[in-house]
């Protein structure tokens, strides 16, 4: 029995599309803004890391203004399309919503802003954002995921020229290639990135990747300053027998070639799949599994419910969606035959004074496919001999994103005390970009 069954064509695209979450109709955000209070110093906005106006935005749908509405949003957002999509609104902004007390429900305050930005991308983007005259100051961004973007587009706006580098094919970072496709349907992340290009002053070079202390010291010597969004990289290791077998990968790789694959139907996904892990890439992972055909996707844990990084919305779109969770089982060692995972075992796990222990129970679950989403690490071992200053294997910086060099920021998961949230990101090439404009415009840098 071949263990990679090629499914029917056209199916898993039919599957994927009609997993994501349809879009509000204009009558549907109408009520829905009715129902916000326009709160004064709202909850909502101090939620959002990039302090989206949200009672601002909401109350011009509510007056059928949704040009008005994307302007609000996208000046403290350039990316509040896919924010829209995929940040965790349930764990930020809707979270704090005074309606959760009054009502029971929160406001849909990620579904109100997709239709705004979505309507505005309809426009041209120099509708919504104005480019000042050119300075003849030069940044390159290394990066091009969502802080790399929201950095190079602050910077634009200011009259720099940006060049932004990135080692894939496509602009984008993990909004490409990370991001599961129900979640970005109609090739959104490019279609975000041509809009926000049209304001000019961005060139992108894809097919460059840093990896040397001599190519960052050849980047500050070429341009006024550099921006680092170069995200974590590499997977970590399970660290147990038999995981490099065939069938056993990275849940990134797995989204990434599902998302760059131009015929769904010729994707390959086991009949039995394991996903070890309990964050979003590993939900992600295991509904794209299911979606794609397998028969049985097991998402196995090692702590409980609580402690897992998905919210209770990506946990219960999981389960919506076929997929079983099991808490509290850790991976022991991967079973394998003729070099091919067959299997996989489990151990048993408890908390013992606030430590997790094995229980001593095993079991082993059948498996073609393994895919690991048990976090990543910055993959840049010439990040130290370059003089950046690290800390739990991700880089330093200060409250506008400027390392230990003279000249260099960074912001997005690459730096240290983030949530990696795509919005979180956006907020720090924002609050980058300020900061390096003031640096090489006004001498106002920092020691």
């Amino acid at each position: 029995m071949n263990p990679h069954p090629v499914l029917h064509a056209g199916s898993p695209a039919e599957a994927i599309a009609a997993a994501a979450e349809a879009p509000l109709t204009r009558g549907q955000a109408a009520l829905e803004a009715e129902r916000c209070l326009y709160c004064h110093e709202a909850p909502c906005e101090q939620a959002c890391p990039t302090h989206i106006p949200v009672p601002q935005f909401i109350r011009r749908i509510g007056d059928g203004d949704l040009r008005g509405a994307a302007q609000a949003i996208l000046a403290a957002n350039p990316l509040g399309g896919m924010c829209a999509r995929v940040c965790p609104t349930e764990e930020l902004c809707e979270a704090v919503c005074v309606r959760n007390t009054q009502q029971g429900q929160p406001i849909a305050i990620g579904r109100l802003q997709r239709l705004a930005v979505d309507a505005a991308m309809t426009l041209p983007a120099t509708i919504f954002f104005h480019r000042a005259p050119a300075t003849g100051r030069t940044v390159a961004v290394v990066g091009a995921g969502p802080a790399g973007l929201a950095c190079a587009h602050g910077l634009a706006l200011k009259g720099h020229s940006v060049v932004l580098f990135d080692a894939h094919a496509k602009a984008g970072g993990l909004n490409e290639y990370g991001l599961a496709s129900y979640k970005t349907a109609d090739d959104f992340a490019q279609r975000e990135i041509a809009w926000l290009l049209q304001t000019g002053g961005i060139t992108v070079r894809t097919g460059w990747r840093l990896e040397s202390a001599a190519q960052l010291a050849e980047l500050r010597e070429s341009f006024d300053a550099v921006f680092l969004g170069i995200g974590l990289g590499s997977t970590q290791a399970l660290g147990v027998p038999g995981d490099t077998l065939d069938g056993v990968e990275d849940a990134v790789d797995f989204i990434a070639r599902l998302r760059q694959a131009a015929d769904l139907s010729t994707l390959k996904v086991g009949r039995q799949v394991v996903v070890i892990g309990g964050g979003m890439t590993a939900i992600d992972a295991a509904v794209q599994a299911k979606l794609l055909g397998a028969e049985q996707v097991t998402l196995a844990y090692r702590r409980g419910p609580e402690a897992m990084s998905a919210s209770e919305v990506e946990q219960r779109w999981a389960l919506t969606h076929g997929v079983v969770i099991r808490h509290w089982l850790a991976p022991q060692a991967m079973v394998g035959e003729g070099g091919r995972v067959t299997g996989i075992t489990l151990a048993g796990q408890q908390l013992v004074d606030g430590r997790l222990v094995p229980t001593g129970a095993l079991e082993t679950l059948p498996a073609d496919q393994v895919l690991k989403a048990i976090g990543q690490k910055l993959s840049a071992g010439w990040a130290a001999d370059a003089g950046l200053a690290l800390t739990g294997g991700r880089i330093v910086v200060d409250a506008t994103g400027h390392t230990s060099l003279p000249g260099v920021w960074a912001g997005g998961d690459c730096v240290a005390g983030g949530r990696d949230l795509t919005v979180e990101a956006v907020e720090h090439g924002k609050q980058a970009a300020l900061s390096i404009d003031a640096c090489i415009t006004q001498a106002a840098c920092a020691a």
